[in-house]
Order: C-alpha cells, then structure tokens, then sequence
C-alpha cells in the first residue's frame, strides 16, 4: 500500500484573535495542511515549536510580549529546520520589517490584509505553506518522523539544440512565490561583480520591492535598485522592475541600452510580469541573452523564455525539488525551453559563472 504521508503542521502566531482564526480557517480549506498550534505572541511559539513537530510557522511581526523579530532567532535555534513565513502590513514599515526577517532568517513572506479574508492572500498563504513545509520535509535536518514524498519522476524534456551559445551580454530572471529566499541564494553566489547587467523581475507588492532591492545589495558585492524609466544600463548593476510597472529594454543611441517603464495590461494578472521583460531583450541583443525562471504559481515567464531561446539565447530552470512552487520553471521546462534545469545552488553557480562573477 502507498503511504500516505501526514499533513504538514502549521503554527499561526499572531496577536489578534481574528487573524489568528481567519488564517487558521484558510489553512484548513488545504487537506495537506494541519494547523497544529496558535500562538497569541512570539513568546508562545517559541515555546510551541520547542515541544516539536511544527513544519511552518506563520509569524506575526509586531506582537506584545515578544515580536516577531525577536522570537525569529529562537524559533531558529529551537528548531533550525522550521520553516518560518512572516505576515507583514502592505506598508513601508512592514516590508521594511519583513526584510529584516528573511536577513534573520525567515524563508518568505506574505503581506498581510486587515481582515485575513483577502482571496489573492489566501492563495498566496496557502501556496507558500504548502510549498515550503514540502521543502521540510525533503530536507535531512528536518526533524518529523514522517516519510515525504518523493518528487515525482521528472518528464523526459525536449531536445535542444546544444550548439556553442554566444557570450551573454543581460542576463535576466524571474520569480514569484518563494522568490525572495531564491533570488538571494543567487545573489550570495556572486563573488564580484558581475561584467554584464542583470535585470530583476519579482511579483510582488509595490511597497517591498524597494526594500527587496536593498536586501539583495546587503547579501554580496552587486549593487540592486528599481529601475528608473530612460536609465541607461551598465554592467555590474542589478535592475528591479518596480511595482506597477512592466520592465523592459530598448536601444538607444551610441550602442546603449535603456530602461522602460510600462503600464501596459497586466499579464498573467501580473504587473511587473517576466514575459514583457524577456520578450523586449532579442531585438537588443539578439542571441546574446542569458536568462533564468526561477520558483513561481503560474507560468509567467515561458513565452518570453521561448522568446529568448528563439534568438539564440539561454534559458535555465529551477527544479521542482528546490522550488517552493514549480509552475513558472515547469512552464519553461516542460515547453521545451530550459537549457538546464537545476538545482537552486546549482543554479545560482552557473548564473554567476554565466555573468562573469563566480
């Protein structure tokens, strides 16, 4: 008989009853997901997750008694295999916050509504607990007693052409659900600064990119910013599209190449979205384009992959084992596009062998 492995066990600590209870409510819509414990302050989950068996926590950020920033470090040290996503407030201020806590070792995010009631929150939610008490449970520390799943058996992929590439002169990658822990195992790969420009695209709220960007520049050597409309791009650097706004490239005079900023349609109920990014980079720099999707709900990022790989260039996918949902990289993967399909350490080395910063 197949075994059926166990639901993964949720902690919810936040101070307000209701969120504690909406959160737990949508929780419990997933059959895979167990809410094992609720803590009304950091204090008390940090007592929970001592007494064991707790795969994600949920974690408030501004709690009476102890926040969420302090009681991160002890969660940790009770358990160094818990998975730990903070709810932030959409504000300044708490993406601020949140950043702090993936420095201090939170996985994720999710920005929290006032009601916990929000339907984009609940997928969101139930997508990273999903996907990161996964992760746990396929990681040797993790301490549960259960036997995970084995990922499935990957599907034969199609043939590419595996033809000499022409160096890269942009290298661009996409992200969204489980992004931001991606993005800066990528960034701590590079060890100088890299000969070409990088280009950034993130789902995610207006307000956290600016902090994202900052975060990303503290973990190694790339300075990373929000790109600006009509800004010229220069090695070394790394471009964020902002909130709101698709990012994309054009040529400009004496052989540059600049930002743009559109507020064109969302795609793929995006905006920024991958697709309009890496859709913009042939008509610049032709076969010259490397470019990676990493972990992400949905498939934003495989028509402009084939894009790319239509004019010579390289596309590169995270694995299903390392991704906290494999939708964006499957997408690329099982349309035929992927160049290489990698582990997430592994990735983050070939990219920066890729841009000259390994």
């Amino acid at each position: 008989m197949t075994q059926i492995p166990a639901p993964l066990r949720v902690l919810v600590c936040d101070d307000s009853v209701v969120i504690r209870a909406a959160i737990a409510r949508i929780l419990g819509t997933d059959p895979t997901l167990h809410v094992a414990a609720r803590a009304g302050n950091g204090r008390d989950a940090v007592e929970a997750v001592k007494r064991g068996g707790i795969d994600v926590v949920i974690l408030d950020l501004e709690m009476p008694v102890m926040g969420g920033l302090e009681a991160l470090p002890l969660l940790l040290a009770a358990d160094p295999g818990v998975r730990v996503i903070v709810a932030s407030a959409l504000t300044t201020r708490g993406a601020s916050i949140a950043m702090e806590a993936l420095r201090l070792g939170a996985v994720d995010y999710v920005p929290k509504p006032g009601t916990g009631e929000d339907r984009a929150f609940a997928e969101e939610l139930l997508a990273k607990a999903r996907g990161h008490g996964t992760l746990r449970r396929r990681a040797p520390a993790a301490a549960t007693t259960v036997t995970a799943p084995a990922p499935a058996a990957p599907r034969p992929l199609p043939a590419l052409p595996r033809g000499p590439l022409l160096p890269a002169a942009i290298f661009a990658i996409g992200s969204s659900t489980g992004g931001p822990d991606a993005l800066g195992t990528v960034f701590r790969a590079f060890k100088r600064l890299p000969r070409i420009p990088l280009l950034l695209t993130q789902h995610m709220p207006g307000p956290f990119i600016p902090k994202l960007a900052d975060h990303l520049s503290r973990l190694g050597p790339v300075p990373v910013a929000e790109a600006r409309d009509g800004e010229a791009i220069e090695p070394g650097r790394a471009y964020i599209a902002p909130g709101g706004c698709h990012l994309q490239i054009a040529p400009a005079g004496g052989g540059q190449a600049v930002v743009r900023l559109w507020d064109g349609p969302p795609e793929h109920s995006c905006r920024p979205a991958v697709d309009p990014m890496l859709r913009s980079l042939p008509a610049v720099f032709g076969g010259r384009v490397g470019a990676a999707v990493l972990t992400g709900m949905g498939q934003d990022g495989a028509l402009g992959a084939g894009a790319v790989v239509a004019a010579g260039g390289a596309v590169y996918a995270q694995d299903a084992a390392t991704s906290v949902v494999w939708g964006m990289p499957g997408a690329v993967t099982e349309a035929g596009h992927a160049r290489e399909v990698l582990p997430l350490p592994a990735l983050a080395t070939r990219i920066a062998e890729i841009v000259g910063a390994a």
